[in-house]
């Protein structure tokens, strides 16, 4: 009889975790995919029912591990949050991914694109969001009547299940949390805790002046 490691170590065989392909060919790319993957899960991290990804393999048909995806990043609504070394569809009450993200870089190839494009309308991708930034080019795609239809206009565009809005700017792409608030990277992140830290301890040496313990 097969121990469970033992048949976790086979699924992983059959079913790679990685295609031997790097996550990004270049600094911009590299910063975008974060900046979307980390913004995506910090909007949704008070949900336990919705797992976010970044360049992870996704298997949706059991048995065929030929048939296989890394979006750039992915939001799936249904599933918990956790550690996964890919996601094999079938394991997961048999939901898809509801929606991928791509940022374009110099060695994608059209016939590549149209793959993935053809990869998400068959799988069941709901929202398909393709972003060129040597262009400032943005694609959008929709599920409607059972299939992924591209989006005419996408100014200022809210993703009906996220409800984040997508701002080209001359040159780059902003993404708006329904609050309003932009997604940012790490760095800017860290210097908005930052200038707030500093802020805040300008405050208490001013109560300190006036005579008041702030930490009373």
């Amino acid at each position: 009889m097969q121990t469970t490691d033992a048949l976790e170590h086979q699924t992983e065989s059959i079913y790679p975790e990685s295609d031997g392909q790097p996550m990004a060919d270049n600094t911009l790319q590299f910063r975008l995919i974060v900046t979307i993957q980390g913004g995506l899960d910090l909007l949704l991290k008070d949900d336990p029912h919705v797992f976010v990804a970044g360049d992870l393999l996704w298997y949706p048909v059991e048995g065929n591990n030929r048939i296989r995806v890394a979006p750039d990043t992915m939001v799936v609504f249904g599933r918990p949050k956790g550690h996964r070394g890919a996601y094999l569809q079938w394991r997961e009450d048999n939901i898809a991914p509801q929606i991928v993200f791509e940022i374009l870089s110099p060695g994608n190839t059209v016939m590549e694109m149209t793959r993935k494009l053809g990869f998400y309308d068959r799988y069941g991708v709901e929202e398909y969001y393709l972003y060129d930034p040597d262009h400032n080019e943005l694609s959008i795609w929709l599920r409607a009547r059972g299939s992924l239809r591209e989006v005419e206009n996408t100014e200022d565009w809210v993703s009906p299940r996220l409800g984040i809005r997508f701002k080209l700017t001359d040159e780059t792409l902003i993404i708006y949390r329904p609050d309003g608030a932009a997604f940012e990277s790490y760095v800017e992140l860290g210097t908005h805790l930052e200038q707030e830290r500093q802020r805040a301890e300008r405050l208490r040496e001013k109560l300190r002046e006036l005579g008041v313990d702030p930490e009373e």
